[in-house]
């Protein structure tokens, strides 16, 4: 089975306090590929999660900006891909999900290819773009650059290089 991983698409990374034009850009695109999916495929969204304790945190250190707090506005899916069909929802509490965590997130499936799109290219993709290929090193993991955007575009230009040479399909 295809496994689509629609990576933190939330209100603070598209408008909130880490929002940006360019990550604005690509939400009507991919809420129309989500759209043109197949019923075959599962769509999993990832929802990056933070406690009021984020601040002392080690990624709270190295990124001292609240945000994605649990049940807040900014946590939630942007409002244009609520309706999109999704399998489940996954709440990371911090920017990457571990090879072994995905292994078990994904057990009942049957993984044929998997593919990456959302926010941040260089944070968050590339982070779970790389747990996956470890979890799955003979099954095609993919990303669609036009789907994803970084902090900039030359972060976002870096990562896609970067998962190139990792051995991930940049589609």
């Amino acid at each position: 089975m295809d496994v689509l991983i629609v990576v933190d698409m939330q209100n603070d990374f598209v408008t909130g306090t880490l929002g940006s034009k360019h990550a604005q850009n690509i939400v009507l695109p991919l809420k129309e590929y989500l759209n043109s999916l197949s019923e075959d495929t599962y769509v999993i969204l990832t929802r990056d999660t933070h406690d009021e304790s984020y601040m002392e945190s080690n990624e709270g250190k190295h990124l001292p900006i609240l945000h994605c707090q649990f049940n807040t506005w900014g946590w939630q899916i942007v409002d244009e891909l609520k309706d999109c069909k999704y399998n489940r929802i996954i709440n990371k509490p911090n920017f990457g999900i571990g090879s072994g965590t995905w292994r078990n997130i994904l057990k009942d499936v049957d993984v044929t290819s998997i593919t990456l799109v959302g926010l941040c290219t260089d944070i968050c993709v590339i982070s779970n773009a790389l747990s996956l290929k470890i979890a799955y090193p003979e099954i095609p993991v993919r990303v669609i650059e036009k789907l994803c955007m970084g902090v900039t575009k030359e972060s976002h230009e870096k990562a896609i290089a970067t998962m190139k040479m990792c051995q991930v399909d940049i589609i």
